[in-house]
């Protein structure tokens, strides 16, 4: 017998401030209705949507987190001394995804970012607010097309307004989401 399949949320946010009256009401909210979780594994919205995740002791889903390398392993030397950065991953990641890519933040749209697995293994891309690794990781999700819900109460991300769903309500994210 197949396993169910379950969409994968990517859930993108701000890696150094949690944002928890968004963070934590969403993160419960797509462990209670059957979703899996995927991040960058780290700091701020990463970890406490994921903790808020994994504190649904009924879920279905799992958290996984895509992780950085801390430097470039182009050669033998940065393979050998290969690690992740410090603080990844954070303690509510289940599935960890080492990678070998070290970019992010505003490098994050380069190939050698692993913006780009978050954004290609998820169904949904839900923005939070955050800075500019945030923004390279909603640049691509419209660059490759995959649905996109951002999440702006401030207007944070007014100027991709016009090519995403924008909200500035978690019961609209989640209105949308029953909408699978």
């Amino acid at each position: 017998m197949k396993p169910e399949a379950l969409p994968i949320i990517a859930v993108i946010g701000s890696g150094t401030e949690s944002h928890s009256e968004f963070s934590l009401p969403l993160g419960k909210w797509l462990a209670q209705n059957g979703f899996h979780l995927i991040n960058g594994g780290g700091d701020g919205v990463m970890a406490e949507t994921a903790r808020a995740f994994i504190e649904v002791e009924t879920r279905k889903g799992k958290v996984i987190g895509v992780l950085p390398a801390q430097a470039s392993c182009e050669s033998p030397q940065g393979r050998n001394g290969y690690q992740s950065p410090p603080g990844y991953p954070n303690a509510f990641t289940e599935i960890i995804l080492r990678t070998h890519l070290p970019d992010s933040g505003s490098q994050g749209k380069k190939v050698s970012s692993r913006n780009h697995i978050i954004v290609l293994s998820a169904d949904i891309v839900i923005a939070l607010p955050g800075g500019p690794g945030t923004r390279s990781e909603i640049e691509l999700a419209l660059e490759y097309k995959k649905r996109l819900i951002l999440f702006s109460p401030n207007r944070e991300w007014k100027e991709f307004e016009k090519h995403a769903e924008t909200t500035t309500t978690l019961q609209a994210i989640t209105q949308k989401l029953t909408q699978l």
